[in-house]
């Protein structure tokens, strides 16, 4: 059975380009206040954005320690306050979060909060880099012609059993990104042709 959560956003916070000085305010929203010191105009931030829906962490490691505390802080009540306000805000929010770093060597280093991990370490999902997962190519390899090739009016590029052999062996040190990319490559000089590869 799907999740009722799928009727409402998902919202991803791209923590690695959230600027330091302003992370608080994309997250959790703020009010801006007039010359008379009247609270005027209320932001609304990605955690009221993505009420009854989920909220997705991409490189979590990446927060600041103190906006980290705050996280916890709003996951374990369900509620933050917004900057500049003394209201609280309510919000019933699921959150996934990704990195692809180390989580338990992160709270080693004093990178990720050890409160946090455990508070977001319900259902871990390990993925393994794509060059432990030679299985996976050939099904990536399809997905990634037809999507790209539609995106980008093109014919769909056809694969010889050997050429999805290279592929398998090869290390990809940039993951999937880098082999979608390559494939982008070869549909923008391959596309017009029939040619299998």
């Amino acid at each position: 059975k799907k999740s009722n959560r799928t009727l409402f956003p998902f919202i991803v916070a791209s923590c690695a380009t959230l600027s330091p000085e302003r992370v608080e305010q994309v997250l959790f929203g703020w009010n801006e206040t007039n010359t008379e010191g009247d609270n005027n105009q209320s932001n609304i931030g990605l955690f009221e954005q993505a009420n009854n829906g989920t909220l997705f962490f991409d490189e979590i490691c990446d927060l600041p320690l103190q906006t980290q505390g705050k996280l916890v802080q709003a996951i374990q009540d369900q509620s933050f306050y917004k900057i500049g306000s003394n209201k609280k805000i309510d919000v019933d929010v699921r959150i996934i979060s990704a990195s692809n770093k180390n989580l338990t060597q992160s709270m080693r280093e004093g990178i990720l909060r050890e409160d946090l991990f455990y508070r977001l370490s319900v259902a871990p999902i390990d993925v393994p880099p794509l060059n432990k997962r030679g299985e996976d190519i050939s099904v990536l390899v399809d997905h990634f012609c037809n999507l790209l090739a539609k995106d980008l009016g093109s014919n769909i590029l056809e694969f010889s059993s050997d050429t999805i052999v290279i592929l398998k062996n090869y290390e990809w040190p940039g993951n999937v990104r880098q082999l979608k990319n390559i494939i982008e490559w070869l549909i923008i000089m391959y596309g017009n042709q029939k040619n299998i590869l």
